[in-house]
């Protein structure tokens, strides 16, 4: 009896295990991708062959079974040729042009898909580039609409790019269709590569009954698959010492280029031998697709003066589309080793001017020092007229919490796109045509013939006298742009602007109490300017109104805004504008400390020091060289002087007013041919005799502001005009000082001899070799820049 129940039992017991096998077995066949599913797909388009590059091999579209045979019909391929030495070989040299619907199928399964898009500027296709316009489908998320990818890359200042998404596939198969825009006469898609692979899906939906803080909002937001991401931004804190941080989908980027202010605070890094990470996400087997290790070992705080830390925000700024909601994700770890213990540090988080941490504690939340963690935050960026929006990210101590340290801590950020309710992640581009330009009369501008002795001194004693006898020397006068000017009385059009945010007129109304003559700070040619302060109470800012009696008008106002999308340290930021009521209004970032001049000659302004007017001067110079360089175009200012060199809280200089400033459309043209405007005692006299504007009118003014920096006298001297003195022009008076051996004529009596004798050699050399008479003998800005930062170097 005993024997049969064990019997029994044994029988039992097998056909338990046989039926946990079956169920195993068919778990892993409804679990795991078929066979034939690749894990990773490179494919190249355009290209017959299989094409190696960095380790990995690209799969051709040609015959490919991605693509139908009848696609290879309606569609074109294009050999890019000499692209390598600006863009890889691989994907980018070979392109697959439709303009009829176009899709690529390929075999998937279900779950969360990493989708990049590889795409070249659309100047290189050998075709209008204004007639790409496609969007990109997959499945029923559109992930772009009406996109151009020429002026993508234009705004981003690249040859070529990437558009990373990630899409929850519910099918066996992922299908990515290309349509050209119907609303475009000859519009076209293309593409240069795609690149596919699946992505865990707990990296950016750990659970979906977990709510996300959603700011500005009473109730939290549930972020599930059913939202498609467009992965915008992943930024890192970089520095000469640390390494550069890579996960599964790439690079991150450096933040430097996104510090929104003149203060960027310091860089923390920890060796890696120096300490072990706390976390053991760095063990697991999605390691790859989270933020890697090397992030949480560098970290940007506010500094060690505390004082100053209390002034100031650190803050980032990132370009955005407008009406969407966007996945904030930021990136904490302790590492400072002082730090070791909750309430040591203590800091607020504001995200687009909203509170979404009153007390970050990283110690605190993390549990201990040196152990990363991330918090994630969805913000709403409404939808306005132009599309592009700033979307901003700011840290600053809390002293309620009576922390040991005022200062704040931040690893990393990612910002990532949601799709809206209809399952889009486009935002409707603006399309960009060129408007006929209209020719405007030009002042008439008489001037005898001089002789070769005279070339530099005569001309400028007329203008100046003129001047003198037209004008009130008390401020700085800009030349008449035209004999005609625009009437504001009159229907303004309007401005279009796809990077700058439109106010509302009653939002400057209140920002400057109803333009209270209180609150006036300053006057120009454009019209007053005013501070204000923002809606939040707090945010100091410059209002600029146009005066309707203005010697500058809408064209001005259209330059500022279109000209003003780029980022520097060392320039005024535009914050945004107005154009209601027939009201011209421009708001910029406040300037503490006010213009160069004010305190160059300004009596009742304690005087500069050396060293501080030398850091102003390589301030100033940075940004002007990044003018001339750092854009996709040159940009030449035009009216360069110390009015327009302004001074931060920090004194920081920035350059301001780009009203009048020109592009240079192409690097191989040498000049602009435009009628002259700029204030007199700054004018280059080849491009007031020739008419010829180049970048190196732009370092003649630079060379008058050095030498009013040095000496403390204004460009122009009315008493010495009215004398017809040969001060009347600090230029020419620069220039005769330093040919007649006298330059210690020039230099401010405050310095007392404080200048170094090898300094003021170097300074006043550099000077004058911008004030040459010739365009070819003067140095470029980047030659000036480095001139004056090996004179400081020396004081350092």
């Amino acid at each position: 009896m005993k024997e049969s129940h064990i019997l029994e039992s044994s029988r039992y017991a097998i056909s338990f295990v046989l039926h946990l096998l079956l169920l195993f077995l068919f778990f892993h066949l409804i679990t795991c991708d078929p066979i034939n599913v690749p894990v990773k797909i490179l494919l190249n388009c355009g290209s017959h062959e299989l094409s190696p590059f960095n380790g990995n091999n690209w799969t051709g579209d040609v015959g490919s079974n991605f693509l139908p045979p009848e696609y290879d019909k309606s569609s074109t391929t294009l050999l890019i040729s000499k692209i390598e030495p600006l863009a890889p070989k691989v994907p980018y040299s070979t392109a697959r042009i439709t303009h009829s619907p176009l899709t690529y199928s390929f075999p998937s399964s279900p779950g969360l898909k990493f989708i990049r898009i590889y795409l070249l500027s659309s100047s290189y296709l050998m075709m209008n580039p204004s007639d790409a316009y496609f969007s990109v489908k997959v499945g029923p998320y559109t992930l772009v609409n009406d996109f151009n990818p020429s002026f993508f890359a234009q705004e981003l200042n690249l040859v070529f790019f990437t558009k990373d998404f990630l899409v929850n596939v519910r099918e066996e198969n992922l299908n990515i269709t290309f349509t050209s825009s119907p609303s475009i006469p000859n519009a076209f898609a293309f593409v240069n590569g795609i690149e596919i692979f699946p992505v865990p899906r707990s990296i950016y939906f750990p659970d979906s009954k977990v709510p996300v803080p959603y700011l500005g909002y009473q109730q939290p937001l549930f972020i599930n698959d059913e939202y498609a991401l467009d992965m915008l931004y992943r930024v890192s804190i970089t520095n000469y010492y640390s390494n550069n941080v890579e996960n599964a989908f790439g690079a991150w980027l450096e933040d430097s280029s996104y510090i929104s202010d003149s203060q960027s605070g310091s860089v923390l890094t920890i060796e890696w031998r120096a300490v072990s990470m706390n976390c053991s996400t760095f063990t697991s087997k999605d390691y790859i697709y989270s933020a890697p290790e090397g992030l949480y070992r560098t970290a940007r705080t506010m500094g060690s003066n505390e004082d100053a830390n209390m002034k100031y925000n650190l803050t980032w700024s990132f370009h955005v589309d407008s009406g969407f909601k966007y996945l904030v994700r930021l990136h904490f770890c302790e590492i400072y080793m002082a730090v070791t213990q909750a309430h040591q540090r203590v800091f607020k988080v504001y995200i687009n001017n909203q509170t979404a941490e009153e007390r970050m504690d990283v110690v605190a939340l993390a549990g201990a020092p040196y152990t990363p963690l991330h918090r994630d935050y969805v913000v709403m960026v409404p939808r306005e007229s132009g599309g592009r929006k700033h979307l901003w990210i700011a840290l600053h101590p809390n002293l309620e919490s009576k922390p040991k340290y005022a200062d704040a801590i931040l690893n990393g950020i990612e910002i990532i796109k949601l799709s809206d309710s209809n399952h889009s992640l486009a935002a409707t581009f603006q399309l960009r045509r060129e408007q006929t330009k209209k020719k405007v009369p030009q002042a008439i501008i008489v001037a005898g013939t001089l002789g070769a002795t005279l070339a530099l001194f005569f001309p400028f004693f007329i203008l100046i006298r003129r001047a003198w006898k037209k004008q009130n020397w008390g401020t700085s006068k800009t030349l008449p742009s035209s004999s005609i000017e625009r009437n504001h009385k009159k229907i303004q059009p309007t401005v279009t602007s796809g990077h700058c945010h439109q106010f509302t007129f009653a939002e400057i109304n209140i920002a400057t109490s109803n333009f209270s003559e209180a609150l006036v700070i300053g006057e120009g040619g454009f019209g007053k300017v005013y501070k204000g302060i923002m809606h939040d109470g707090v945010t100091p800012v410059a209002v600029k109104r146009s005066n309707p009696s203005s010697r500058q008008g809408f064209r001005e106002f259209q330059n500022e805004i279109n000209l003003f999308s780029f980022c520097h340290m060392n320039l005024v930021s535009l914050l945004g504008y107005c154009q209601e009521r027939n009201e011209l209004i421009l708001v910029y970032e406040y300037m503490a400390q006010g213009p160069l001049c004010d305190h160059l000659y300004k009596k009742q302004k304690q005087p500069l020091p050396w060293i501080q007017r030398l850091e102003i001067c390589v301030g100033a110079a940075r940004g002007l060289h990044y003018l001339h360089t750092g854009t996709s175009q040159p940009v030449i200012h035009r009216d360069v002087k110390s009015a327009n060199i302004l001074l931060d809280q920090n004194w920081v200089a920035k350059i301001a007013d780009f009203g009048l400033c020109r592009t240079v459309p192409s690097l191989y043209q040498s000049h602009v041919s435009t009628e002259v405007k700029g204030t007199l005692g700054y004018l280059d006299p080849e491009y007031y005799k020739r008419r010829k504007l180049t970048e190196k009118s732009d370092v003649y003014s630079f060379g008058v502001v050095l030498f009013e920096v040095l000496s403390g006298r204004p460009a122009v001297n009315p008493v010495a005009v009215k004398e017809e003195s040969e001060k009347a022009g600090l230029a020419i008076w620069a220039m005769h000082c330093y040919q007649c051996g006298t330059i210690d004529q020039l230099v401010d009596p405050c310095f007392e001899g404080n200048i170094r004798p090898q300094c003021l050699r170097e300074f006043v050399d550099i000077g004058i070799r911008c004030l040459a008479n010739r365009t070819v003998d003067r140095p470029t800005m980047g030659e000036v820049l480095s001139t004056l930062e090996k004179i400081l170097s020396l004081y350092l």
